[in-house]
C-alpha cells in the first residue's frame, strides 16, 4: 500500500468518505425510526462501510483504483 495520491485526492477522497457516512447513517437511522422501509436499512449499512473505505483510502494516502493502473483525474 504505497502512497499513490497526491493532497488534493485525499481531501476529496476524505470529504466524500464522511458525506458518504452521513447519507448511509441518515438511511439507517431512518429505517429504524420506520421513516423508509427495511431496504434503506441495508442501503445505509453499504454506504457507510463504502465511506469507512474511502475516509480509510483519503487518510492513507491511498486509491484502490489507482493501485489497479486505472488513470483517475485527482
Amino acid at each position: 500500500m504505497q502512497c499513490n495520491i497526491d493532497r488534493r485526492g485525499q481531501a476529496l477522497r476524505t470529504t466524500m468518505g464522511i458525506v458518504t457516512d452521513a447519507v448511509g447513517t441518515g438511511l439507517v437511522a431512518a429505517a429504524i425510526f420506520g421513516w423508509l422501509p427495511s431496504w434503506a436499512l441495508y442501503a445505509g449499512i453499504a454506504a457507510m462501510l463504502g465511506g469507512a473505505f474511502m475516509i480509510f483510502e483519503g487518510v492513507n494516502g491511498w486509491c484502490v483504483v489507482r493501485a489497479m493502473g486505472f488513470k483517475t483525474p485527482i
